[in-house]
């Protein structure tokens, strides 16, 4: 394996986690909850995952500048100077565009690994092999690649990436030059994706030398860039949150898929599979959460259900809850909050945050 010390790791962990309220809130999003009930938030659990890829003071968090506390608090390990404040929200782009300066004052040669902060990784040491195959295709050639996930049903909650079908890289097969992007598609769309078999998963786990992204960033993403490099010698000094501020205040809001990955002709994607899921929703919870006898997705220690199935319920320790007749529902109550609502209309979920907030005010979401 190639000289360890030039890996970085970059983790996204700005996101509010709306479409998990009510546990997820503006105070304390998903990726600082232990949501899967291990003792470990899921920010804890992608930092130990990438302790066997990069050296820890070569794992960098960008996050909004409200969880910096939170941030270092969960991850003491860090440095303050490892945890990348962003003044408000601007997509993955400018976050991306900010760790590349911040990374290439110490290191031009870094090689970094780009991910979100809350996603589920169930296979860690396949995951760690598919990164480890990446970093080499990635050094060896002049690369942009993403990591692409078998689908296994017709989701409309990820994007899709579909590949070409010649073999390109002789070490791993699986490794296939990206034909194009899509959003969320509709259901109908979907599944023709998954018949058509040249379809994966888009993971938003990003492979790539500091050299290439930096070059893309300059060829299709100019105006960003150009933000950024503007604040060369004030990155890792104390004048960097300052500048951080003025950038972020004029930077335009966009994400490293539309900005660049779509873009460039150089986009590789390395099908894999490692027990994914992104956690975007109750119902991607509830696929990876253990069942009762009648397919019922609970932690609450009193509950009781009668006629009730397919169901994912996630209640106080102490509360006692009796559920009757419910089939396909998420049921959680947290921070003074019940909701009840039919997992096929989760979508819906954003909404109602957006209605609460109008309507009952900030200091439930």
């Amino acid at each position: 394996m190639a000289n360890q010390n030039n890996n970085y790791c970059v983790i996204m962990a700005g996101g509010v986690g709306a479409r998990f309220w009510p546990m997820s809130t503006t105070a304390k999003p998903k990726q600082f909850i232990d949501v899967l009930g291990t003792g470990k938030t899921l920010i804890q659990l992608t930092f130990e995952r990438f302790k066997n890829i990069c050296p820890a003071e070569n794992v960098y968090v960008v996050t909004n500048e409200i969880y910096k506390d939170i941030v270092l608090e969960q991850l003491p390990e860090l440095s303050e100077n490892q945890v990348l404040c962003e003044p408000s929200r601007r997509n993955t782009a400018p976050c991306i565009a900010y760790a590349n300066y911040k990374i290439h004052e110490v290191n031009p040669n870094a090689l970094v690994v780009v991910a979100p902060s809350d996603h589920i990784i169930l296979k860690e040491e396949e995951f760690v092999n598919n990164i480890q195959t990446a970093i080499k295709a990635a050094t060896e050639n002049n690369w942009l690649l993403t990591l692409g996930i078998k689908p296994s049903r017709p989701d409309t909650g990820y994007g899709y990436i579909q590949y070409q079908e010649e073999k390109i890289y002789s070490k791993d097969n699986r490794l296939r030059k990206v034909k194009t992007f899509t959003e969320k598609p509709s259901h109908e769309i979907a599944e023709s994706f998954l018949e058509s078999g040249d379809f994966l998963w888009n993971s938003g786990i990003f492979i790539w030398s500091l050299k290439s992204i930096m070059k893309a960033f300059d060829e299709h993403l100019e105006e960003v860039d150009k933000l950024f490099s503007k604040g060369h010698g004030k990155y890792n000094t104390p004048d960097e949150s300052d500048f951080i501020k003025e950038t972020y205040a004029v930077c335009k809001n966009i994400s490293i898929d539309y900005g660049v990955m779509e873009k460039a002709n150089n986009v590789y994607v390395l099908g894999v599979d490692f027990g994914w899921s992104d956690l975007g929703t109750w119902g991607s919870l509830y696929t990876i959460r253990e069942k009762d006898e009648n397919s019922n997705a609970i932690v609450g220690e009193n509950v009781i259900t009668y006629d009730s199935k397919d169901c994912i319920v996630n209640v106080p320790e102490k509360k006692l809850v009796v559920l009757q007749g419910l089939e396909d529902y998420i049921v959680v109550e947290e921070n003074n909050t019940l909701l009840v609502c039919r997992k096929t209309d989760e979508q819906q979920i954003r909404q109602f945050v957006a209605d609460v907030k109008m309507e009952k005010g900030e200091q439930f979401v």
